[in-house]
């Protein structure tokens, strides 16, 4: 088990990730075991919070970690007014996310998958999402 340290640093949290390939499953099984590791504090982790500027997410469904490559939402629904904390900053910020979403991803193996997801998981997805996409809550 590899847990990896955990970035702060926002500069380097603002820059897009770049696609996962088969090359980087290493970075995503680092980022499953961070999770693990953090479990106590983090619902979910993207790549870069651990170094990689990767589009690779981690979060629980129920007590089980779940690792997605390229993740993308292609549906979204059920839009609501939140807050959240990010283990990569302090406090906890405003914003928005959707109740119901679909996701395409590919999964530890690069097989393409589409899933929908609700409820906190949804958020956590969302708030990973943003992750790779340099936004920062």
């Amino acid at each position: 088990m590899t847990a990896c340290k955990i970035i702060r640093d926002p500069m380097f949290l603002r820059q897009k990730s770049k696609l996962a390939t088969k090359e980087d499953i290493g970075t995503a099984e680092d980022l499953k075991d961070t999770l693990i590791a953090n479990q106590k504090t983090a619902a979910g982790l993207a790549a870069n919070m651990i170094g990689k500027s990767k589009r690779i997410i981690a979060f629980y469904v129920g007590t089980l970690p779940m690792v997605m490559l390229n993740p993308q939402i292609m549906e979204e629904s059920g839009s609501y007014q939140t807050k959240e904390g990010c283990l990569s900053l302090s406090g906890t910020r405003a914003t928005n996310r959707y109740k119901t979403i679909v996701v395409e991803y590919q999964n530890m193996s690069m097989k393409n998958q589409r899933q929908q997801f609700t409820n906190f998981i949804a958020e956590t997805i969302q708030h990973e999402i943003d992750h790779c996409n340099g936004i920062l809550i």
